[in-house]
């Protein structure tokens, strides 16, 4: 077994990544880091007794490139014995009808796909090829688009219990050396060097801006990540059990019935500010609501001295309202665009 193999095997047995048996769904572009993921997952099949299916997703915008690597992707399946699935999606197309970023749009429709096809084969994972300077990349771009802890912890290894990154402690060069080593063909995507997409800038000029005033810029990145996600465990767990103890919600029916939270006003401000802060961003997302630092700071200000009866008022028809012992987010005037007072007195 090649010490990548072993490697590998010692991170998914680690992390519990993959139980024996499992049907993984692997998601394979004919770049070198998904070719290095296809063949490893492939050697380490008889041992995990894993079931393997490879899928290509076309995404239209390279017309040039993507019969070779769909067929690349194909042969190589075939070669490891397993099974592939693929299909076609204009993106561009896609994106303009949703206003979302062609990179956005591109994301959505193959994880989409990969959920179809692990729902058709019964396979619990989706492996993903991220590597370790992946992660560095990711950390920089949310840290260029603003985020807060959560996102500045990067990439998990398993995300939502499905999605799952073998590679994401693996630097990229261990996985060419593999691919020289073992003879393994590759094709490189032209659009990773267009400087039209953010990650890339990131990549081919930041990053060896930032080498510059410290070589190891990329390994820093990836530690921080790491010591922020084993934080950020601890915080959520904090935060669950505050929400538990002082959260009521009522989920709703939009039409009839609009969703709403209840905060415990005193146990809301004995928690530390930082957990406070989740706990409100918490509220934004059990109501639909995109949370925004501006508006999060607008809560904790109004809780901690705010008059009673002091109000907040959000997109879409969404209110807060201090009361004596609570907190009161709804859409009193149901779920809308709209301003001043919704309330039904």
């Amino acid at each position: 077994m090649h010490p990548l193999e072993k490697e590998i095997l010692a991170t998914i047995r680690t992390e519990c990544l993959i139980a024996p048996g499992e049907g993984v769904v692997t998601g394979v572009s004919a770049g070198p880091d998904s070719m290095a993921l296809l063949h490893v997952l492939a050697g380490l099949a008889p041992v995990l007794g894993l079931r393997l299916i490879a899928v290509y997703v076309d995404h239209c915008l390279r017309p040039r490139e993507t019969e070779q690597e769909r067929l690349l992707v194909a042969g190589q399946a075939r070669l490891l014995g397993a099974d592939f699935a693929t299909c076609r999606v204009d993106v561009r197309e896609q994106a303009a009808s949703l206003k979302i970023s062609v990179e956005h749009a591109a994301r959505d429709v193959r994880y989409d796909f990969f959920s179809q096809v692990a729902e058709r084969f019964l396979a619990g994972r989706i492996a993903v090829a991220h590597t370790a300077d992946d992660q560095a990349e990711e950390v920089l771009l949310r840290l260029i688009r603003g985020t807060g802890r959560t996102g500045l912890s990067g990439m998990k290894m398993m995300r939502d219990a499905k999605i799952i990154r073998p590679f994401l402690a693996t630097p990229k060069e261990k996985l060419l050396a593999y691919l020289r080593e073992r003879n393994i063909p590759f094709l490189v995507d032209s659009s990773n060097f267009d400087r039209d997409y953010l990650r890339n800038r990131i990549r081919l000029d930041l990053l060896p801006f930032l080498q510059q005033f410290n070589p190891n810029i990329a390994e820093t990145l990836r530690q921080t990540a790491a010591l922020l996600q084993d934080e950020e465990r601890v915080l959520a767990d904090l935060t669950e059990t505050a929400w538990a103890e002082m959260a009521a919600v009522v989920q709703g029916n939009v039409e009839e019935v609009p969703p709403s939270v209840s905060l415990e006003l005193a146990g809301f401000l004995a928690l530390e500010r930082g957990i406070r802060r989740r706990i409100a961003e918490k509220v934004f997302i059990a109501l639909g609501s995109p949370p925004q630092f501006k508006k999060i700071e607008q809560i904790l200000q109004v809780a901690a001295t705010g008059e009673t009866g002091a109000r907040l008022h959000f997109a879409k028809g969404l209110r807060m309202k201090k009361g004596r012992d609570y907190l009161v987010f709804s859409y009193p005037g149901g779920k809308m665009a709209g301003r001043g007072d919704l309330d039904e007195e």
